[in-house]
């Protein structure tokens, strides 16, 4: 079977355990060196994404712009760990827009262009749309930023891109089929709107077929949401579908993601 360069663009690292999203972590090495363990094996030669995590610093009387920070310190932590290894993705929050500008200048500065992904529910937020998050928006499109997110709110998230078709988005899950359609649309109205094929949908037989026929094997990228999924799953969902022609998995597995974000 032919092998291919694997860059897995949607995950969620982590140093400190409060920080690990995985269900059932018990069960496998997932420090920093157990992860690239599990990478390596299956192939994958980077990994992109953001850190979800350290609420407890809520708990404790901190903000939400007191977590985001955390967990941006800990991707770029990370990256001196993992070195080229991984892609650090990076957190903003509409409710913080002179502290998510300047996020974004800092990054530009530390070679940092990734946005995401971005979990709204999970730092309190809940609507793309917000006039608020625009302003953000405006800074990410100044500064070449890919911005990478959690799919939630249909309509919400039409209203975002046919605001903003000069930004990259990359929209994290197929989904079911009715949400997939919803994702097709918004390809249609904006060439800058990719998909990346983590979490549900990708299980679903000729999914991917019909989408590459749609847009071409250019506008999708390999994820797999790792630690909450197994990304051995998601390889083999792309790897292994005989619909799908080696010149297409290539894009998929690699070279979408090193075009969008520059990679060598």
């Amino acid at each position: 079977m032919k092998k291919f360069e694997i860059i897995d663009f949607h995950t969620h690292p982590f140093l400190e355990s409060g920080s690990n999203i995985c269900s059932h972590k018990e069960y496998c090495d997932m420090s920093a060196e157990g992860t690239l363990k599990i990478m390596k094996e299956l192939g994958v030669s980077r990994i992109c994404g953001s850190v979800i995590g350290h609420n407890e610093i809520l708990d404790n009387g901190g903000s939400i712009w007191d977590v985001i920070s955390a967990c941006n310190d800990e991707a770029l932590k990370l990256r001196d760990i993992y070195g080229d290894f991984y892609i650090p993705g990076f957190h903003v929050h509409p409710d913080y827009v002179k502290e998510s500008c300047a996020e974004i200048e800092k990054m530009s500065r530390l070679g940092v262009n990734l946005i995401g992904e971005l979990v709204p529910y999970s730092h309190r937020w809940n609507d793309y749309s917000l006039k608020a998050f625009d302003e953000i928006l405006d800074t990410a499109r100044q500064y070449n930023m890919v911005v990478s997110f959690h799919s939630m709110g249909e309509d919400e998230m039409d209203k975002m891109v046919k605001k903003h078709t000069d930004i990259v988005f990359v929209a994290a899950h197929p989904g079911e089929y009715g949400e997939f359609i919803r994702h097709m649309k918004r390809m249609a109205f904006s060439s800058n709107y990719y998909l990346d094929l983590s979490g549900y949908g990708i299980f679903r037989h000729g999914m991917l077929r019909h989408a590459i026929d749609e847009f071409g094997a250019e506008r999708f990228l390999y994820g797999s949401d790792y630690p909450t999924c197994n990304p051995g799953m998601y390889i083999g969902g792309v790897l292994l579908d005989s619909l799908i022609k080696d010149s297409e998995k290539k894009l998929i597995f690699a070279d979408n993601a090193k075009r969008l974000l520059k990679l060598n």
